[in-house]
């Protein structure tokens, strides 16, 4: 494989930005080596500036639902541009990505655009706050929801805990207003809202936990959230930035059938654009400003052509049985893996979703269940399949995406480079 290119677009941008990336896991630290600068994408493939070609299992990590290019999307974005890129006021396109995703999910019933994932949780808690006059949120160790103060804190020892700071630059004080508890542990959870009663504003969750391998919960576990935060009259909420979209046209409320209080979404929705939303009931969404005393505002929010990349994108995953020929593509890809290695390996999924851990662990449904060791046979395992052409982000605790792209031959190529890979560990 060659890489000069790569290397010398590599040494130049460190001297641009920190660690020569936009965004820390570009930089290969997890796998080693030097990352590869992409140049352009068609379909399930991407081909970096030296040339090399690879079927991509990254999919920009999840937005890429129909593939790289897709020419329904590219149009919608074309005649979109045409007319001008923002303009900092309304659009009927606003309007009509918000009624084509209201009126196909029953999980929401006003929303909020923002420009990232990151800032639709950040605003969503603000609401959750708001809305409840309380102060504290409760997370869970190994769920990701994006760089905002509060929300870079991990466990400490304890059962129930404020936590540590995972960043520097976050002060204690916002440490002291988010509880960190570990995943799928009830007595936890418990235990959390009998010390601080009436105190916490909400609980979120990844429903689908897919920042930090794929931590799939039991449909009661979220049931049980679901009740206990009804119960205290806490908001419930999921962060729906990976999941959303994704698994279904309604994510992992509509998979598992259990109603938050808020949700947030991202990826997906933007066809490829930088993109976020918030939603909720009515009567919740009702506390943002301008008709309530929650401030929320953005530039960008809305951005024409976001959201016209969003309307094409999700018009077509309305298509009949768009969502199960994604799963069905998954599975023989997964199927294949599994018949073909003799390690400690296994995949875990959910829809397009999927995970690859070097484990002979049924199921790992928390972080602490995750072996840090087993991330030494991921780094070989990437670098073989580089070499043989497959490409997906490039850390172990990283989740996998299929897209509608993808076909049998992608998926056949794929499982002979997992051959070819395997025989180097």
């Amino acid at each position: 494989m060659k890489n000069e290119i790569s290397v010398q677009l590599f040494e130049k941008a460190k001297s641009f930005f920190p660690g020569g990336v936009n965004s820390p896991v570009r930089a290969f630290r997890s796998v080693g080596g030097t990352p590869i600068f992409i140049d352009k994408g068609k379909g399930s493939h991407v081909w970096d500036a030296d040339g090399n070609e690879y079927i991509d299992y990254c999919a920009s990590w999840g937005p890429l639902i129909l593939g790289h290019a897709n020419p329904t999307v590219l149009e919608a974005v074309e005649k979109t541009m045409k007319n001008g890129t923002s303009f900092g006021a309304p659009t009927r396109l606003e309007n009509e990505l918000a009624e084509l995703i209201l009126s196909n999910n029953p999980y929401i019933e006003k929303i909020r655009f923002v420009s990232s994932g990151t800032e639709a949780v950040m605003s969503a808690i603000r609401l959750a706050r708001g809305f409840t006059g309380r102060n504290k949120i409760l997370k869970f160790e190994g769920c990701y929801h994006g760089h905002s103060d509060s929300l870079l804190v991990k466990a400490g020892s304890g059962l129930v805990t404020f936590g540590e700071t995972s960043s520097a630059g976050v002060p204690e004080s916002f440490v002291k207003e988010t509880i960190v508890v570990s995943l799928n542990n009830k007595e936890a959870v418990i235990k959390a809202f009998e010390q601080f009663k009436d105190e916490i504003a909400c609980v979120i969750i990844e429903p689908i936990p897919a920042n930090n391998g794929l931590l799939l919960q039991a449909k009661e576990y979220l049931q049980f959230l679901r009740e206990i935060c009804t119960v205290n009259k806490t908001l419930l909420l999921f962060d729906e930035v990976i999941s959303g979209f994704r698994i279904g046209f309604a994510g992992a409320a509509g998979y598992y059938d259990v109603k938050p209080d808020l949700i947030t979404y991202g990826k997906i929705i933007g066809g490829g654009f930088p993109v976020g939303a918030y939603g909720a009931r009515k009567e919740i969404m009702a506390s943002i400003s301008p008709e309530g005393n929650v401030y929320q505002a953005g530039t960008l929010s809305g951005n024409p052509v976001a959201m016209s990349a969003g309307i094409a994108q999700l018009t077509e995953c309305l298509k009949p049985n768009f969502y199960k020929d994604l799963e069905s593509k998954t599975q023989v890809l997964i199927q294949g893996l599994k018949r073909n290695t003799k390690h400690n390996f296994t995949v875990f999924s959910v829809g397009s979703i999927f995970w690859l851990a070097f484990t002979d662990k049924k199921e790992i449904r928390c972080a602490e269940d995750i072996d840090s060791d087993s991330m030494k046979h991921f780094k070989t395992l990437y670098h073989a399949l580089l070499e043989n052409g497959v490409y997906s982000g490039p850390s172990g605790y990283e989740v996998g995406f299929m897209s509608e792209a993808h076909t049998h031959e992608d998926i056949e190529k794929t499982i002979r480079a997992f051959e070819i890979a395997f025989e180097k560990l």
